[in-house]
């Protein structure tokens, strides 16, 4: 019996838990994307890779909501990202659509040559 109660216990702790860390009826599905662009990449390049990005939102209907700018944080631990771009899903399925819709692959591929690094983080919004 008593272990009945402690298999009980550990199911309500997991099943809190996971709720936490997924959607909730008010959140939102946050996809933050970090570029550092290669030192001999033009400035003429990256405009038209920001203008790429900017486009994604009219082709692919589940992005709720995007914006982007550059750092100008006087920290100096930005590690060479230059570019955030922060777009915003309702849900995990939206995400799954987003990531090989054909846009953002054509998209992926205009920038591949000319990125050093990327970095990108998803998290559920927490209130």
């Amino acid at each position: 019996m008593r272990n009945l109660f402690l298999l009980l216990a550990i199911c309500a702790l997991s099943s809190i838990n996971a709720q936490t860390m997924n959607q909730t009826k008010d959140s939102v599905l946050r996809h933050v994307v970090l570029f550092k662009f290669k030192p001999e990449t033009t400035a003429g390049k990256i405009i038209e890779i920001e203008r790429a990005f900017n486009a994604l939102p009219d082709k692919i209907q589940v992005i709720k909501d995007f914006e982007w700018g550059t750092n100008n944080s006087p920290e100096g631990l930005d590690k060479g990202f230059t570019h955030c771009f922060f777009l915003t899903f309702k849900s995990e399925a939206d995400r799954a659509i987003y990531l090989p819709h054909p846009a953002h692959k054509a998209f992926g591929a205009l920038l591949k040559d000319y990125l050093a690094d990327v970095l990108v983080v998803d998290y559920w919004v927490t209130n």
